[in-house]
């Protein structure tokens, strides 16, 4: 079994990474990150994705994985984009969420995707960064109990209602997450053993 280290503190990420692979793990043992926080002072998610990754790596010895993700609104140039879990300052999803519909009050191009960037970086030194879109818009207010951060007020193209009114497994089967580490699945395979 090939040990693969996730760079987060959060338990809640291991578990949902777990989840949304699922099969695709098979003889990959994925644990936790224990170690110092790196200042993740990128300018694109991909970066930041490494900035983590790097960091797991040199401390653990092991393959690592990270994610930078966020959401990006196109009549907003983009934004909050990697400043997604502190765009309002507090770290709190619901100020983050009232924000961005303050923001958008009145506009009618309510275009938006939520991106990820999954990086693998192995202790001999090897990068691979893959970065998932799932498109969808911002709504006029929050619909649904489930999910978390920007969830109830994004709409996935395809969809009826909001991210937070998907099942963890319809969510899991789509999401920007999903999309990053299906596709950096492959490399991990074939890198994190070597």
């Amino acid at each position: 079994m090939t040990r693969v280290v996730l760079a987060t503190h959060n338990a809640h990420k291991v578990d949902e990474l777990r989840a949304i692979l699922g099969d695709a793990l098979a003889g990959i043992e994925l644990v936790g990150y224990d170690g110092p926080e790196p200042v993740e002072d990128g300018v694109t998610f991909a970066e930041n994705a490494l900035i983590k990754a790097r960091a797991a790596a040199v401390h653990t010895g092991l393959p690592a994985l990270a994610d930078d993700s966020g959401i990006s609104v196109d009549a907003l140039d983009g934004a909050p984009g990697i400043h997604s879990a502190r765009f309002a300052g507090t770290r709190d999803d619901a100020d983050n969420r009232a924000l961005l519909l303050e923001r958008l009050e009145g506009v009618s191009d309510r275009a938006a995707r939520f991106v990820c960037a999954a990086a693998l970086v192995t202790p001999s030194g090897f990068e691979h960064v893959e970065v998932g879109e799932w498109p969808g818009a911002v709504l006029l207010e929050a619909r649904g109990a489930g999910g978390f951060g920007y969830d109830p007020i994004f709409a996935p193209v395809g969809s009826a209602g909001s991210a937070a009114e998907l099942t963890r497994d319809e969510k899991n089967a789509v999401s920007h997450r999903w999309l990053a580490f299906s596709a950096l699945m492959p490399v991990v395979r074939e890198r994190a053993s070597a």
